[in-house]
């Protein structure tokens, strides 16, 4: 049974930080592209980081790029994001997503709130 199962959101001041986890399981993870995406309400899902499955390379939109890192884990399987410099528009529903050829999975997401 596939799973991704998102943690780590919560509500966080501005500038604060937060580092999500998503664990995999029931795929082989090392062979699974991973990205995070979020959507905030009213507004459509963004991509917001992704990870290859081989070199490890990342790619961010101009939004978060310079204060999100994506890592991953595949020992642990296991990806990361970690966000720093937190703002109000952050604040969406963050999933985790797993992408390999025709397969593309996804978590259930979790709350990341940025408020003071």
């Amino acid at each position: 049974q596939v799973q991704l199962v998102e943690s780590g959101g919560g509500l966080v001041q501005p500038g604060g930080s937060l580092r999500l986890s998503c664990a995999a399981s029931g795929f082989t993870f090392s062979r699974f592209a991973m990205r995070w995406y979020r959507q905030a309400p009213g507004k459509e899902r963004e991509l917001v980081a992704s990870i290859t499955s081989t070199t490890g390379g990342t790619n961010y939109p101009d939004s978060v790029k310079g204060r999100f890192t994506i890592s991953r884990d595949n020992a642990k399987n296991t990806v990361y994001l970690q966000m720093n410099s937190l703002k109000p528009e952050d604040t969406a529903v963050y999933y985790c997503n797993a992408i390999w050829m025709v397969r593309d999975y996804w978590g259930q997401g979790t709350q990341v709130t940025v408020s003071s």
